[in-house]
């Protein structure tokens, strides 16, 4: 395949979000796996009163409302955003919190949620031996750029990157054809010169089809392509296949 440049989503492509890595927590009698227990007394410290359980609740209404949001046109709700309607939900006022205790859940938050990704041992080599012959970018719909920046930190494969590109910066998420654009301005190519790795058709195959890219679906299960969606030039079982639709 005749290309310049290798564009990855993150999650279930370059790396698998283990939920049994999140912290487990009793709430209303039942085992659950959240950052709510880590969050929940830093709160405390702001509003005693304050239960696990009515945090946990507010926790996921807020992310329910940042997703309905994001259903409507694809525009990303940061994750500073999501944590100020967090206190909304609590009747707390953001603008009052005191000072730092929005910056420690953020990094809270995304100190777990890293702990619970998983980067397969065989992906950093495959990387490694990519950005010797291609340029590297990584564009990712997510609310909260350092949780990638560290998950891909850990995993040593950082500096591999020309650009590390994440819907919270840029404000749109995939499949909205802006993120894929200012990723290709980054790095300085070509719609297409450029393969877009993936795991999501809707999302990835769909968002890169419409603005040019060549497409690579990460399908391990050989689902069916989505109704409606454009069929990719290529179908992974793994990752480590692209090396064989690379001919490397």
């Amino acid at each position: 395949m005749n290309v310049r440049a290798v564009f990855f989503d993150l999650f279930d492509t370059l790396v698998r979000f283990d939920r049994d890595r999140l912290p487990e927590v009793t709430i209303g009698g039942r085992a659950v796996r959240t950052t709510a227990g880590h969050l929940h007394p830093m709160m405390r410290a702001w509003t005693p009163d304050l239960t696990l359980e009515a945090f946990h609740k507010a926790l996921q209404e807020s992310w329910q409302e940042a997703e309905r949001r994001r259903a409507i046109d694809h525009r990303e709700v940061a994750a500073p955003e999501r944590f100020a309607h967090l206190f909304r939900c609590l009747a707390l006022d953001p603008e009052r919190c005191p000072p730092g205790l929005l910056r420690g859940l953020l990094e809270t938050h995304r100190r777990e949620l890293t702990k619970a990704a998983d980067f397969p041992a065989h992906h950093g080599p495959l990387l490694t031996d990519l950005a010797r012959r291609y340029r590297l970018a990584l564009v990712s719909n997510f609310d909260y750029t350092p949780t990638a920046l560290g998950i891909l930190e850990e995993a040593g494969v950082v500096d591999l990157f020309d650009t590390i590109l994440v819907s919270d910066e840029v404000g749109w998420r995939k499949p909205a054809p802006a993120i894929f654009e200012e990723a290709l301005r980054r790095v300085g190519v070509s719609a297409e010169q450029t393969l877009f790795v993936g795991d999501r058709a809707d999302i990835d195959v769909l968002g890169a089809h419409q603005v040019g890219m060549r497409t690579a679906w990460i399908n391990p299960d050989a689902a069916a392509l989505p109704p409606g969606i454009p069929r990719p030039d290529v179908e992974l079982r793994d990752l480590a296949d692209l090396r064989s639709v690379l001919e490397m």
